[in-house]
């Protein structure tokens, strides 16, 4: 399970060095995408070919499904981690998220969300504040 925070450096080659902790958890290939809030998802392998089957399942006669399919499928690039651990981020993707020299690394599970250090932070400090309420709706349905 992809968990934790962890803030590093977009080097002026676009490249990416993962955690550790992540580079055991996501193997040699990865899948890079828009994400949702401004971030970019980024997915080992097998997860992303169990997310894009589910996309190419929607039904194509729904605008929101065509959107959404568009939106994460022709944004996505695969990418090897190279032997220093580091992931290429293409420019549409980088710009995309608005990623600056200092990103933010987050495990969410079962993907990597990459996050412009101050776009996480002001994210952060928003999500704070409404997590009881975030919480009691979740209690509703048994999670919490």
């Amino acid at each position: 399970m992809l968990i934790g925070e962890y803030l590093h450096t977009l080097d002026n080659k676009k490249r990416l060095s993962l955690p550790a902790k992540f580079r055991k958890e996501v193997g040699r290939k990865v899948v890079l995408t828009r994400g949702l809030d401004q971030c970019l998802f980024m997915f080992p392998e097998k997860t992303w070919g169990r997310i894009a089957q589910k996309l190419i399942d929607l039904p194509i006669g729904q605008a929101d499904t065509r959107g959404l399919s568009r939106f994460l499928l022709a944004g996505a690039v695969d990418t090897e981690v190279d032997g220093a651990g580091r992931i290429l981020v293409p420019d549409y993707l980088k710009e995309f998220a608005d990623l600056r020299s200092r990103v933010v690394l987050a495990g969410v599970s079962d993907r990597i969300e990459v996050w412009n250090e101050k776009t996480w932070e002001e994210y952060k400090r928003r999500i704070e504040k409404s997590a009881d309420q975030m919480a009691e709706k979740l209690g509703d349905l048994g999670i919490l």
